[in-house]
């Protein structure tokens, strides 16, 4: 990551986009603003930011579907910005891959402490193989994850249902062969601040992910487990 982190702040209100653009530069941050999710990917391509603040109402493609198709390609941290107050779309939002969330109308000085903590998280994470954009087809073992669709094939082509859990799970290994992620790690890397969410327990996720991996899940070849460090991913990987 640069020395100063580069913000976009991805929202069709101008006043908005314009207020949050100018308190994050004046708190030390490179800010780039953007009204729509193409706007947002013609960013990317020029010059990748760190983080993006993304508005979940937004009329044509929201921000859910701009978080969905960010997630199939990229581990930008996200932060959502949402207006609803019933909670559903920040959980939607966090299942598809979202790092933290704030509801409208926020203290400015808020969604600063947000970012912070984002980056801070992101930052203390081990840097993931093979640089942020990662291809879309990995092959492991008898195994083909196809992180578009979310589908994982076997070697006879049929398709392996996992939850969207076991999916960031297996995902996190993926990203990170070879390293022994703790548990903590684990659950930054698959749920951040959602952990609530999800399941928190990481070695349940682990042994449920075992068993629809490995040939024999009493004796994994593929997670391993560390005694009091956590687990690591040994697996030879291709198209990552």
């Amino acid at each position: 990551m640069q020395a100063t982190p580069h913000i976009a702040v991805v929202d069709d209100h101008r006043d908005i986009r314009d207020l949050v653009g100018k308190y994050l530069t004046q708190q030390g941050y490179r800010v780039s603003v953007a009204e729509s999710g193409e706007a947002l990917r013609r960013l990317i391509e020029k010059s990748a930011p760190d983080l993006v603040v993304l508005d979940i109402m937004m009329p044509g493609e929201d921000g859910l579907t701009v978080c969905r198709q960010l997630r199939a390609t990229t581990d930008l941290p996200v932060i959502f910005l949402t207006a609803m107050a019933d909670g559903t779309d920040r959980i939607v939002g966090l299942e598809l891959g979202a790092d933290d969330y704030l509801t409208k109308p926020f203290n400015p000085r808020e969604l600063l402490a947000r970012i912070r903590a984002v980056l801070r998280r992101v930052n203390s994470l081990p840097p993931q193989r093979g640089g942020r954009i990662k291809a879309k087809t990995v092959r492991f073992d008898v195994w083909e994850l196809d992180t578009g669709r979310r589908e994982l094939l076997g070697r006879d082509g049929v398709s392996v249902a996992l939850s969207t859990a076991e999916f960031r799970l297996l995902k996190a290994f993926l990203d990170h062969p070879g390293l022994v992620l703790s548990r903590d790690q684990l659950l930054d890397l698959t749920a951040g601040r959602a952990a609530e969410c999800f399941d928190r327990s990481i070695d349940n996720q682990v042994s449920r992910l075992r068993k629809k991996i490995e040939a024999d899940p009493k004796n994994p070849s593929l997670i391993k487990t560390h005694w009091g460090g956590g687990y690591s991913f040994v697996a030879e990987i291709e198209g990552h």
